[in-house]
C-alpha cells in the first residue's frame, strides 16, 4: 500500500498487540497526522487492549478504547516500508528489503497505570525520532 499512497508505511508488531504496539500506533496517528501510513498487529493476538495502556494515553488526550489487537498477516508486512518489533522475537516473519528495527520497551502487561506511564512517554520519544527520519514536515 506504501506504493500506491506515496507515503511511508510504519508496521507495529507485538506478540499480543494489546499494549505497547497500540501505543505507538496511536501515537504516531496523532504526531505525523496523514502524513504516515500506520499499522499495527501480533503474531499471538491477545482478546484486548490493556486497560492500563488505554488509561495512560487516555491521561494525553488519546482514545484507544476502541481498538482491538489485530493478527500479523504476511500482506501487513509486505505493504509496509518500516517494521518495528517490540520483543516478538522470531515469531515475525521477515522480508528482505524491509527495514526493521527493534524497540526495546517494558511491558505493560500486568502492570497499573504508574507502571505504564514511562513505558507511554518512551514511546512517544521513539515515535517523534521515527516521524523525523521518515516524515518530517514541511518547512516553508
Amino acid at each position: 500500500m506504501a506504493e500506491s499512497s506515496g507515503k511511508p508505511s510504519v508496521l507495529f508488531v507485538r506478540i499480543h498487540n494489546a499494549g505497547r504496539s497500540q501505543m505507538a500506533a496511536a501515537w504516531l496517528t496523532r504526531l505525523a497526522g496523514d502524513r504516515v501510513e500506520v499499522r499495527s498487529a501480533g503474531s499471538n493476538p491477545g482478546d484486548a487492549v490493556n486497560p492500563a495502556a488505554v488509561e495512560a494515553m487516555a491521561e494525553v488526550g488519546i482514545d484507544i478504547s476502541a481498538e482491538s489487537p489485530k493478527i500479523l498477516t504476511i500482506d501487513a508486512v509486505r505493504e509496509s516500508d518500516v517494521c518495528i518489533t517490540m520483543g516478538c522475537g522470531d515469531t515475525c516473519p521477515v522480508f528482505p528489503g524491509k527495514r526493521y528495527l527493534d524497540w526495546k520497551l517494558d511491558d505493560p502487561a500486568g502492570q497499573g497505570v504508574e507502571a505504564v506511564r514511562p513505558i507511554r512517554d518512551e514511546i512517544k520519544t521513539l515515535v517523534e525520532g521515527l516521524i523525523k527520519e521518515i516524515a518530517p514536515e514541511a518547512t516553508a
